[in-house]
């Protein structure tokens, strides 16, 4: 009969290397006393990471710095999972994250509607502060972080470069999305929002925000 422990690593070479996980999802493999079992079987030979209290992942794997740390929105995705709850990233990590910001956040903050919390994770502290319905529209897609974007930059610093930079960023599918969300916007950024999705150019959005087009950045003010 196969064990607990193959089960669950046969589930997270499904998933991929980089996968964060609670003990919770696995559930359906074994029960809790032989999830935790295994887990602790896995964690000392090296297949997966113990990454702080009830988190885990199975690390992607650098030929030349070993094993890589997992991305904070991983890790909240994770969180958030656990009970079934929306994640959805700051203002101010959306900007940045969309190149339009040169500044990074020092506060990994996450809204949702389940449970506030912070977790922390080596020297990182994720937190999850819970926020109204209005802030969690369009959670999990691209229109979502940048209807958070606008949002953080406020109408001084949303100017034509900014309007210029989504509108290249945004496919038609997410302007379509973006269009939904108009509604959930502040009255000042809708105009800004029907600029960014009126007919232009071809979207120059690449298959990740790892890489964003060029634009003029904004910085900052505190």
């Amino acid at each position: 009969m196969e064990s607990t422990a193959n089960r669950i690593l046969a589930s997270l070479r499904r998933k991929g290397r980089g996968h964060v996980f609670t003990p919770d999802e696995l559930l359906s493999l074994g029960s809790r006393p032989a999830v935790d079992k295994a887990l602790s079987r896995l964690t000392r030979s090296g297949e997966i990471r113990r990454l702080g209290r009830g988190i885990y992942d199975y690390p992607k794997i650098s030929p030349r710095l070993g094993k890589l740390s997992p991305a904070p929105e991983t890790i909240a995705q994770a969180l958030a999972r656990q009970e079934g709850a929306q994640l959805q990233t700051s203002g101010a990590r959306a900007a940045n994250a969309l190149g339009l910001t040169t500044q990074v956040p020092g506060r990994l903050t996450f809204l949702t509607d389940g449970t506030p919390r912070s977790r922390r994770v080596g020297s990182q502290v994720i937190e999850l502060k819970r926020a109204a319905p209005r802030k969690l529209r369009g959670a999990g897609t691209l229109a979502g972080t940048v209807l958070q974007a606008i949002r953080y930059l406020g109408l001084e610093r949303v100017d034509d470069h900014v309007v210029q930079h989504l509108a290249r960023l945004l496919s038609p599918n997410d302007k379509r999305e973006l269009r939904t969300l108009a509604s959930a916007a502040p009255g000042w950024a809708r105009s800004a929002i029907h600029q960014i999705i009126a007919p232009g150019p071809t979207s120059e959005r690449p298959d990740s925000l790892a890489k964003p087009s060029r634009s003029k950045r904004v910085k900052h003010v505190e």
